[in-house]
């Protein structure tokens, strides 16, 4: 792709990183006339003939007023992070400098960037591609150890290069039996069927592999959303302090202390739990606050990806639990069963059909690590690799699942002995949706949505 689409060919500038008072700030501006504009406001030196990638310290100036002393790093295109001249002004991270820097730029000829038209511009002059391009913003909102490294893998073309391999490999055979078609009257065969039936069979594969990893690439990207359920006075809220490990809800004997649900997240191995404390479940009573707050519970319970429910192992009764798990599994909802308190009795673990209980004492904090190493396994199943390719963005799922049903056409198509015609158009709709994740098939409508995602720096 390139950069001649409409409103593409102008020089744009943003503050590149957060707004706000630091030690420095970075302005970033790119396009055309970078360099000019810049030069204007930068009279010690000739900035067209400097090298790039080059620094360089001086006083920036509107006419005779000095705005700031600054760093200059220069980077003359294509060799530039858009493919453009990009100018990078590193200068004092005062809010008010930074504006003044910003509007002199305006003033000589820049515009204000739109969110992401930096990495849009990277991409429309084919420094990335529309999957690493979106990894650089999940790169920058990357949290974990493991975001981060899933976000680098693909910024590397971790899965562009599965995508690649998957889209040439479909075009070489296209072709063959496009040609085929030129001599369609010689009946000739130019494409192996059975070598195709074996490739299709391996793009399957991989395609089912890619759709598998968004589960986990979801978890990763987002974390896990798990709802303390229980009834009142379980000690859910003494366990949220305990796994949080600092006092953040209030804990009291008396039933419904807890009104409204309480947000807070964890890191276990990499991976962040959004752990919400709600309100205890029991019968309406005629307090209208507390019933809002049960009504928000269940709400939670049926929204998280996971509950633990939580309740107090000296008065539960089994027919009360087993009645409980009914719900849960009526509901659809996955689920732990947490008997606290159990250090005040002696309680034999009782095995159920989809969960086990675990015993905790919240307040004694006894049985939590293997609650968290619990919560752990359960969502990833074993270790995660990041140096494998691990979908982590919807849109890319949605595309590979297209691809998965245009591989099973292609598939009966050559079991139904198809036309070759019938065969290349099924292959042309698999190859398709292959470009829509890599960005070789789009639109600016598309694209502008896809990147006002992104801060407006970047």
């Amino acid at each position: 792709m390139n950069n001649k689409l409409s409103g593409w060919d102008d020089t744009i500038v943003a503050l590149a990183t957060a707004p706000g008072v630091a030690a420095i700030g970075v302005i970033r501006i790119s396009g055309f006339n970078t360099f000019s504009i810049v030069s204007k406001l930068f009279p010690s030196k000739n900035l067209s003939v400097q090298p790039s990638h080059t620094i360089h310290v001086g006083l920036l100036k509107d006419g005779n007023e000095v705005i700031d002393e600054v760093v200059l790093s220069l980077f003359k295109g294509p060799k530039s992070y858009t493919g453009e001249d990009t100018i990078e002004i590193s200068g004092h991270g005062s809010p008010f400098v930074q504006e003044q820097i910003i509007n002199v730029c305006i003033k000589y000829g820049a515009r204000i960037a739109k969110p992401g038209e930096f990495t849009q511009r990277a991409f429309l002059n084919g420094k990335l591609d529309l999957t690493q391009a979106e990894s650089v913003a999940d790169l920058i909102a990357a949290n974990t150890k493991a975001s981060q490294k899933t976000a680098l893998n693909n910024i590397r073309g971790g899965f562009s290069n599965e995508l690649q391999q998957m889209r040439e490999q479909l075009i070489q055979f296209a072709s063959l039996i496009e040609l085929e078609l030129d001599f369609a009257t010689e009946d000739v065969e130019f494409a192996d069927r059975n070598k195709f039936y074996s490739l299709i069979e391996q793009i399957r594969k991989t395609t089912d592999k890619l759709i598998l990893s968004f589960r986990l690439g979801n978890v990763i990207k987002n974390g896990v959303s798990v709802a303390i359920i229980g009834k009142p006075n379980a000690g859910k809220s003494t366990l949220l302090n305990c796994l949080l490990n600092e006092d953040r809800a209030i804990v009291s004997e008396i039933a419904g202390t807890t009104r409204d649900t309480i947000e807070e997240t964890i890191n276990i191995n990499g991976i962040i739990f959004r752990l919400i404390d709600t309100a205890g479940i029991r019968s309406r009573g005629k307090d209208i606050i507390e019933n809002i707050g049960i009504e928000k519970s269940l709400e939670k319970m049926h929204s998280a990806d996971l509950v633990l429910y939580i309740y107090d192992a000296n008065t539960m009764l089994k027919d009360e639990l087993l009645q409980q798990e009914k719900i849960f599994k009526d509901a659809g909802i996955k689920y732990f069963l947490i008997a606290n308190k159990s250090d005040l009795i002696e309680l034999k673990a009782v095995e159920f059909s989809n969960a086990s209980i675990l015993q905790i004492s919240a307040k004694q904090h006894l049985g939590i690590d293997l609650l968290k190493e619990k919560l752990y396994q359960n969502t990833v199943d074993n270790s995660v690799n990041t140096d494998h390719t691990i979908v982590t963005n919807a849109r890319h799922l949605e595309a590979l699942l297209q691809i998965k049903i245009s591989l099973d056409s292609i598939k009966v198509g050559l079991d139904s002995k198809l036309s070759g015609d019938l065969l290349a158009i099924e292959i042309r709709t698999c190859l398709f949706h292959l470009g829509e994740i890599t960005g070789e098939i789009t639109n600016e409508d598309k694209l502008d949505y896809i990147f006002s995602k992104f801060c407006i720096g970047k």
